[in-house]
């Protein structure tokens, strides 16, 4: 992985919400992800894990730090130009879905395309549709999908641009075990095979064990990380972090 381009990297990020008594989501943060990673990201209730995933995706502005994605530092400020460069550069799948319901599967996968202006290439995403096993439901709406094949479908939507990081919220939260195993192995697949570089907020240390690596947020830092993990393992730093979390909050 050290010869890989970098596809994130974070350098001393904070977030802060509210003026009076602020509440710090994240404190001083640096990561680096390298292309063709999957990377998920645990923590306890609070930890900053979805605060740390909306500010590297350019949902939300940190406070303090800087960011690249793709070796690029994203605009601030200018709605227009941060619009533009998410659509340019990031994918990102969120627990909901987000599929337009009037679109069939394929008109929702190339909706972002169209509108950024790009060029649309049916074939490439029929390719896609079929590798993720969604070609016999192509020109449904997503109605008449499953709540795995609607999230699937949110997938290839965000891979077919080949955005440099796909940042995936929660993917499997809303689904039952057969579907959410079906997006792990989509998630996966889309690192092994097409190099995509991914990165998941999760609770779950079954979802987390499909990742490279586990990075694990307490209190807005990164306080430890996990290569190769499995399940158990992660379920156990999980409630090692939990109960910390719960004796400092008990002090509080």
């Amino acid at each position: 992985m050290a010869g890989r381009a970098e596809a994130l990297r974070l350098v001393a990020v904070s977030k802060r919400y509210g003026e009076v008594n602020p509440v710090e989501a994240l404190r001083g943060v640096s990561l680096v992800l390298r292309s063709g990673s999957f990377t998920a990201v645990m923590g306890p209730s609070g930890s900053g894990k979805s605060t740390l995933l909306q500010c590297a995706a350019g949902l939300d502005e940190p406070s303090e730090g800087r960011i690249y994605v793709g070796g690029v530092e994203p605009p601030r400020g200018n709605e227009n130009q941060v619009t533009e460069f998410r659509r340019e550069h990031i994918g990102f799948v969120f627990q909901q879905y987000n599929l337009i319901p009037y679109l069939t599967v394929t008109q929702n996968v190339l909706l972002p395309l169209l509108f950024a202006g790009r060029t649309v290439d049916r074939a490439a995403c029929a390719d896609l549709l079929n590798r993720l096993g969604l070609a016999p439901v192509a020109d449904r709406l997503p109605q008449a999908l499953s709540g795995g094949q609607q999230q699937r479908a949110a997938i290839a939507r965000a891979l077919l641009a080949r955005p440099a990081v796909l940042f995936a919220d929660e993917p499997t939260g809303a689904l039952d075990t057969t579907s959410g195993r079906q997006v792990l192995l989509m998630l996966r697949q889309a690192v092994d095979a097409f190099g995509q570089t991914v990165v998941m907020v999760t609770h779950d240390p079954v979802a987390a064990a499909c990742a490279d690596t586990v990075v694990f947020l307490a209190d807005g830092m990164i306080v430890d990380s996990m290569t190769g993990p499995t399940a158990e393992a992660i379920a156990q730093r999980m409630t090692h972090l939990s109960d910390a979390a719960a004796k400092t909050g008990a002090r509080a």
